[in-house]
């Protein structure tokens, strides 16, 4: 599950945006280790939308997943790699409004140490800032699991 490097505390005003990075496999093939994140916080959330969130078990400890839908109580979440060993709603039910933080609207990727050829360099430069959409499609997928 993506773990967040940025952690705040409760009570504390929360700015507009914000800067978090991605640790963990849970959202690949969208997100990746190391991926910086411009949040926007308090922004509304719609289905398919990726968002910040305090997880419900451990509220100091801040995750990315994808909003599917909207249930009686708050979110159903879902990491978008079926294949990693994380939690979301499947263990731990539905999200409530108030552990929303925000909504992803920006994902950089630093480049990797390897990448130091002209080819790699251009290639990187193409992919490494990129805006974040809501997979409408995915959050469909996602809700028959």
């Amino acid at each position: 599950m993506p773990e967040l490097s940025q952690e705040t505390e409760h009570g504390s005003a929360v700015p507009p945006l914000g800067w978090v990075e991605v640790t963990g496999p849970s959202m690949v093939p969208t997100l990746y280790h190391g991926d910086q994140l411009l949040v926007r916080y308090t922004a509304r959330v719609r289905s398919g939308d990726i968002v910040v969130l305090r997880h419900p078990l451990q509220q100091n400890l801040l995750v990315v997943k994808r909003a599917v839908e909207r249930r009686p109580g708050g979110w159903w979440v879902l990491a978008d790699n079926p294949l990693g060993s994380t939690t979301d709603s499947e263990d731990f039910g539905v999200v409530p409004d108030e552990l929303i933080l925000g909504k992803v609207r920006f994902r950089f990727r630093p480049p990797e140490a390897g990448q130091r050829s002209p080819l790699a360099l251009a290639r990187w430069v193409l992919s490494a800032a990129r805006p974040v959409f809501p997979d409408r499609s995915a959050s469909r997928r996602l809700r028959a699991r």
